[in-house]
């Protein structure tokens, strides 16, 4: 029960902490959901007019049984849908059963206990039973020619507005304007809060109304102390439509407890406050810093409320270490420090975070997922002291940090996010329960420090040297997702993010020698002004199996390209040719002629050779790489 009784720690530290106080966690007794329609009363409780409001998150008065109701049909007592709140819903043809009843003894109950100034005007104006007839009246909600509420608008004209908001029945499509939810209004003279669900003293009211409501009593295990224990647990806690929870025994012939305990009170038992504050503050931080993916939801907090890290962003989401243009233009970034600059900008991230997050108060992280619309698990959850939290990630960063082309204007150094990884090992269109399981794998490499998996690094490595029919951002941002996954996964090897040009491993040096390749024919094709693939792309998928023998193929494609620069751009195809026998002096003779299949460590050589070469590039388009303004159109 340790994510509880740290979700409950959180709400005591949050709920009345100042730096919270425009967005504080919701109030004990309370929920929040969608209103569609919005009543204004007066001071005496006559309606005065009505409108449709959308789908605005509101927050109204709950009992544990109406925050916590599924199927059942339980009253909120003040806002509610127009089956609990209108009295003649039935006279137009409701289609479910009327709860006004309920409602009705519920609000009177209150009004009774603890009469408020905008709850007595709600209850003199449904008692009188003409809400719908109004509502209608308004031209609010509407009724066909036999006077019953429509469950479709006809064809031929316009829809109105409430029948845009309603959700249509799963299964039979229709529209129950009886769904609709209400809010209320009370103008009062010399009330400038007319709202229900911006009234302080009335939610203050509504809390002390309930107060000690409830005759089972038990021992919460995580006050230790005896009190009033929930029977019905808050949902909605991913969004205002999720009906899946965290905590439910009400299977009493299933095995949800049976065979172990004889009542589900002896396998678990949380005070009802107790509950209700803890589920507040995890739907609180969900809403400020969780990561979502469909179903699937991740979120690290501290207790205190302080600032942490979210563990699945990426480095430049993250710490905001997005490259200046000027930075992504110097050619030195790949050729000398890129990874100092990047390692100076993440301990001052890091640093930051550490001078509002205490060394020794805890961090928890905590993922939910649910399989079934009513049951949520808990798919992964850590404790760690805050100075060991802030360590994993900026170790998880550190080590599988490279150089990302996300696009034109998303260039960045840095670690990719586990839904990047997800894309790049399984293609942009992956299935949603696959990057789910990709992303749940991926989490204990982050908080626990474990290896990546080899089969995610490998496949990410296979989409990368296939680069045939992927669109050139796409490929690029594989690559670089590559490279850093390597990287982590062969951290012992220390490998550097710029061009290490004494390195004299097989795999890295395959790496540089088609980076070369490619520039020698992507320069020749720039001269002569065509667009097409160079035979070094064509060829990647081939040359990492086969490097060797396909290395011969590569060579012998490149001498047009060598003609052509010859008589266009001598000074360049000397440089390369030196860079070429640079890089196959290297090379031990036993290591060059095995054809064996190359491992990701060429992806490292291909990339840093690849990007030293384009900023070199840029320097020597400086000196008339386009031929443009020389005299007889050459500049050598």
């Amino acid at each position: 029960m340790s994510w509880i009784q740290r979700l409950y720690e959180t709400y005591e530290n949050c709920a009345a902490a100042p730096q919270f106080a425009k967005d504080p966690p919701m109030p004990v007794g309370h929920t929040k959901q969608q209103a569609h329609i919005e009543i204004v009363l007066d001071g005496e409780g006559n309606f005065l007019r009505a409108s449709v409001v959308g789908k605005e998150e509101t927050l109204v008065p709950a009992t544990e049984e109406s925050a916590g109701r599924t199927r059942k049909a339980v009253p909120h007592p003040l806002c509610d849908k127009i089956q609990y709140c209108a009295k003649d819903y039935p006279e137009y043809g409701g289609l479910k059963d009327s709860g006004y009843l309920d409602y009705y003894k519920q609000l009177k109950e209150w009004v009774s206990g603890d009469p408020h100034s905008k709850t007595v005007p709600v209850l003199a104006y449904v008692s009188k039973g003409t809400v719908v007839r109004d509502l209608v009246a308004a031209q609010v909600l509407h009724v066909g020619s036999d006077g019953r509420l429509l469950t479709a608008w006809p064809d031929g004209t316009a829809a109105p507005e409430i029948f845009r908001v309603l959700a249509p029945d799963a299964g039979t499509k229709q529209r129950d304007q009886g769904s609709a939810f209400v809010r209320w209004r009370v103008q009062t003279a010399g009330d400038a809060t007319s709202g229900v669900w911006d009234d302080a003293g009335l939610r203050d009211s509504w809390t002390r109304h309930i107060d000690g409501r409830g005759a089972k009593t038990g021992l919460c295990l995580v006050t230790g102390e005896v009190s009033r224990v929930a029977v019905n647990h808050p949902k909605r806690l991913r969004h205002s439509g999720d009906g899946a929870k965290l905590l439910s025994s009400n299977d009493e012939a299933g095995y949800t407890f049976r065979g172990r305990f004889e009542n589900s009170e002896q396998a678990y038992a949380v005070g009802s406050i107790v509950s209700q504050k803890a589920h507040n503050a995890l739907r609180w931080l969900i809403a400020r810093q969780g990561s979502k993916s469909g179903d699937q939801v991740y979120v690290a907090w501290a207790a205190g409320g302080g600032p942490v890290p979210d563990p699945l962003k990426n480095s430049a989401d993250l710490f905001a270490l997005v490259m200046p243009e000027e930075e992504t233009q110097d050619p030195r970034v790949y050729a000398g420090d890129a990874g100092q600059h990047f390692s100076l900008r993440l301990k001052a991230a890091i640093a930051g975070y550490g001078a509002e997050l205490a060394a020794t108060e805890r961090v928890a992280i905590l993922g939910l997922n649910s399989a079934t619309p009513g049951r949520m698990a808990i798919t992964y959850y850590r404790e760690l002291l805050g100075h060991e939290f802030l360590d994993r990630i900026a170790n998880w960063h550190n080590t599988t940090a490279w150089h990302q082309d996300y696009g034109k204007d998303r260039k960045f150094t840095g670690a990719p996010s586990p839904r990047d990884i997800a894309e790049v090992s399984f293609g942009r269109r992956v299935d949603e329960s696959l990057r789910v399981a990709t992303v749940e794998r991926l989490l204990p490499c982050i908080i626990d420090g474990r290896s990546l998996p080899r089969d995610l690094v490998l496949m990410a490595y296979r989409r990368v040297c296939n680069r045939q029919g992927a669109e050139e951002w796409e490929w690029k941002k594989a690559l670089g997702v590559a490279c850093a996954l390597h990287r982590s996964l062969e951290r012992g090897e220390n490998y550097q993010m710029s061009l290490e040009v004494e390195r004299r491993s097989r795999d890295y040096l395959y790496g540089r020698l088609l980076a070369i390749a490619e520039n020698i024919e992507e320069r020749a094709l720039h001269v002569a002004g065509e667009k097409r693939d160079t035979s070094a792309a064509k060829l990647m998928q081939r040359y990492s199996v086969r490097p060797c023998s396909t290395w011969r193929t590569i060579a012998l494609a490149l001498k047009p390209s060598e003609s052509r620069l010859r008589a266009r751009r001598p000074s360049v195809l000397l440089e390369r040719q030196k860079l070429l026998d640079q890089v196959m002096e290297m090379f031990r003779p036993e290591e060059f002629v095995d054809d064996s299949a190359l491992s990701g460590e060429f992806l490292l050589g291909y990339h840093c050779q690849r990007a030293a070469l384009w900023g070199r590039g840029k320097e020597e388009s400086g000196e008339g790489d386009e031929g443009a303004g020389k005299k007889n159109g050459a500049d050598e």
